[in-house]
């Protein structure tokens, strides 16, 4: 990473400093009249070692001493309060950085979390913003008072003389020249530990959430072997950044040691000839020291701010990547919606080669069940993701209501359509808080309600806890079938307009999925649904069917017309969800 790489991360991420710059500025003042008391100190101890002791007046002593205890203790407090405050607003800077890049993972579609490892994401999110404000509330504060001391210091040494200033700054540029030689390398070793950070971060969310078939495999030993190789990977390129690191630092501190030793012969032969107090040497080494003091911190700064410029990088690759969808300026809400459905000639590519729909177009009339049938991988719950606006088609309209999905906002859009996925999600929290989660207004008996829609009441009031049971992480302590019918309960309580059912009933039994194929009809009177199924007994339910087969639609009518086709559901479903729905029948 190039000089002209770190500042245009950093330059990025001033909008998020912006709105605190007043702050910023008046953090930064009082932090330099600290770093000004500070300089004072040196030059006192000149006054009390020639005013004071060299003349043996005992006044003069103590007005130095004095001096020199004030200068502290100011110094101390405008530290102390230039710190706090900058910490606290650095703080609520990142927060908007974190928010702003959890916000934007919100817009982007399933297919990147699909393709993307999740440790990755949270490292990113968590790790390598977490890095960016330890190194702002560690390093960056200190630029402004490390830079006004170096110079501060520098003027000092000057007045005091001025030859030997010179003997303590000749290996200076030397210094920082060697520094130069390790940033690009020591930029490429953090970039490279932050890999192998996101590399465990994934292994351990990842299995973890496979626990069960890594321990029904057998694959313990295996698996714990993989974790010591990747923690191998970690700890060499931790050494590798810290080696750099540390020579990085080395060699230029031991240049300005050398330096240090120069100014002390040279300076302690002044003396002896006369020509320097020893008031003066001891404060000129007292500056020298501190001079030592800013150019290594400086030095420090500039391994951290690769540090942090390449956790900005990485955090700013996610808010790069585009959104799937936008609204666009002038987009209207949804009002009072009907819940007509209607598809024009839509096609859309996950892939530029591979088509998932190809100019299909169907309707479904409001208050209406469409049941959409076919093999995997035909494009239903593509179809979904275009209802809810997770993607737009790459041709065609997908409208409501005769509107184009694109002409509404997004928030009115998904406050008329609920979707029950396949896998569905719950939270560590209770039944009733993973019901509630679709609608928060809603009161006990309204849950209920839902919650019979859904066939999972009587498990619910069975448990000791009722719905104030707790569910585990992921809802582990329920079968799938279970977690599809809170699923279910939750879209149902929101009582939208458009509810869409991608595979609704794949975990359940056949006497819970008739059931619920026996009560959805009952429930949903004036609601539109969409059911994307291979159940017979969902098809049945329903109005309307259609069928996808490589992404175009193959059959669309009642769902009798297509039932007594028999055997042709094979051609339609593959074999084994041929054999489910023949079986469900």
């Amino acid at each position: 990473m190039t000089g002209r790489d770190v500042w245009r991360q950093y330059r990025r991420a001033l909008p998020f400093l912006r709105p605190y710059r007043a702050r910023m500025g008046l953090i930064i003042f009082v932090n330099l009249l600290a770093t000004l008391a500070g300089l004072a100190q040196p030059y006192l101890s000149k006054f009390l070692i020639d005013g004071a002791l060299m003349q043996h007046q005992r006044r003069m002593l103590w007005i130095a001493a004095g001096f020199m205890v004030c200068a502290a203790v100011v110094g101390f407090a405008l530290n102390i309060v230039s710190s706090y405050f900058y910490v606290r607003v650095s703080a609520r800077a990142l927060f908007d950085m974190r928010l702003a890049v959890y916000r934007h993972l919100q817009r982007l579609p399933p297919r990147y979390f699909a393709r993307t490892k999740l440790g990755e994401i949270v490292s990113r999110l968590n790790s390598d913003i977490g890095e960016v404000q330890r190194v702002l509330t560690d390093t960056l504060l200190s630029v402004a008072s490390n830079v006004l001391f170096l110079f501060g210091s520098a003027a000092a040494m000057l007045m005091l003389n001025w030859k030997l200033f010179l003997v303590g700054v000749v290996l200076a540029p030397l210094s920082v020249m060697v520094l130069r030689r390790f940033q690009a390398r020591l930029a490429r070793h953090v970039k490279t530990l932050r890999e192998r950070s996101a590399d465990i971060g994934s292994f351990l969310i990842e299995t973890i959430l496979g626990m069960r078939l890594v321990v029904s495999s057998g694959a313990e030993e295996r698996e714990a072997a993989r974790f010591g190789r990747l923690n191998e990977r970690f700890v060499r390129a931790v050494l590798d950044m810290q080696l750099t690191s540390f020579m990085a630092g080395a060699f230029p501190g031991t240049l300005l040691a050398l330096a240090s030793a120069a100014v002390f012969l040279y300076g302690g032969s002044l003396v002896i000839g006369g020509k320097l107090t020893v008031g003066g040497l001891v404060a000129f080494m007292a500056y020298h020291a501190r001079l030592l003091s800013p150019v290594q911190s400086l030095m420090g700064t500039w391994t951290a701010v690769l540090t942090c410029a390449v956790s900005l990088e990485r955090v700013f690759a996610i808010l790069d990547t585009p959104a799937a969808v936008a609204e666009i300026p002038g987009a209207r809400p949804l009002d009072h919606p009907r819940g007509t459905l209607e598809f024009r000639g839509v096609s859309f590519r996950h892939e530029p080669e591979r088509a998932v729909l190809e100019g299909i177009s169907f309707r479904v009339e409001a208050g209406s069940i469409c049941a959409i049938v076919g093999r995997s991988g035909a494009g239903k719950s593509t179809i979904a993701d275009l209802i809810l606006r997770f993607q737009d088609p790459d041709r065609g309209q997908v409208l409501l209501d005769g509107i184009d999905l694109r002409e509404l906002t997004l928030a009115s859009l998904r406050g008329a359509v609920a979707l029950v996925d396949q896998n569905p999600f719950l939270f560590a929290a209770t039944i009733r808080e993973n019901i509630g989660y679709g609608n928060l207004d809603a009161g006990p008996g309204d849950i209920e309600r839902a919650a019979r829609g859904a066939a999972i009441h009587d498990f619910i009031a069975s448990l000791p806890e009722g719905y104030e049971t707790k569910v585990a992480e992921r809802g582990a302590t329920l079968s799938a079938g279970q977690r599809q019918r809170i699923a279910i309960a939750r879209a149902l309580l929101r009582r939208p307009q458009l509810l869409v059912l991608d595979e609704p009933t794949a975990a359940l039994d056949p006497g819970s999925e008739l059931e619920i194929a026996d009560t959805l009809t009952a429930l949903l009177g004036g609601q539109t649904t969409i059911i994307m199924t291979h159940r017979r007994s969902l098809v049945e339910a329903s109005g309307q069917v259609l069928v996808l087969d490589n992404g175009s639609v193959a059959f669309q009518g009642r769902p009798e017309d297509l039932l007594r086709r028999g055997g042709g559901l094979e051609r339609y479903f593959g074999p084994l969800e041929a054999q489910a729905a023949v079986a469900a029948g």
